[in-house]
């Protein structure tokens, strides 16, 4: 089967995830994740319990052992919240310096990107609305 030079799929929050932009990019494709409000998807798929460990495996990855802890010691619900719960809100994007927010930002980014990359050399990019 030939597979174009760049899958696109469509743009929009978690919808050109990690596993689509792994799939194209392990059979040659430009794999490209949507950027846009990874913050708030990484914290969401902690809270619903990071089903198959993906998130947890990321985290571990990442260069900054503090950061990470911080973020799962916050957002991580093993098992994940009950459905009548409602997901615990993060800071909104705003000109204050919030550190936490600057922390899992960076994290989520590097998270999604490193799931795409995980275990080939294809090529992934990241899409920013």
């Amino acid at each position: 089967m030939q597979l174009p030079s760049v899958i696109q799929g469509g743009m929009g929050v978690a919808i050109s995830d990690w596993r689509l932009a792994r799939a194209a990019s392990t059979h040659g494709a430009l794999g490209v994740v949507s950027g846009t409000a990874l913050d708030q998807v990484l914290a969401r798929r902690l809270q619903t319990g990071d089903a198959g460990g993906h998130m947890r495996r990321a985290l571990a990855a990442f260069p900054n052992a503090a950061v990470s802890h911080r973020i799962l010691e916050r957002y991580f619900v093993a098992n994940g919240k009950s459905a009548d719960q409602s997901f615990q809100k993060k800071p909104q994007n705003d000109a204050r310096h919030q550190p936490h927010l600057d922390e899992l930002t960076v994290a989520a980014n590097f998270v999604e990107v490193f799931l795409a990359k995980e275990g080939h050399g294809g090529a992934v990019g990241i899409n920013y609305l």
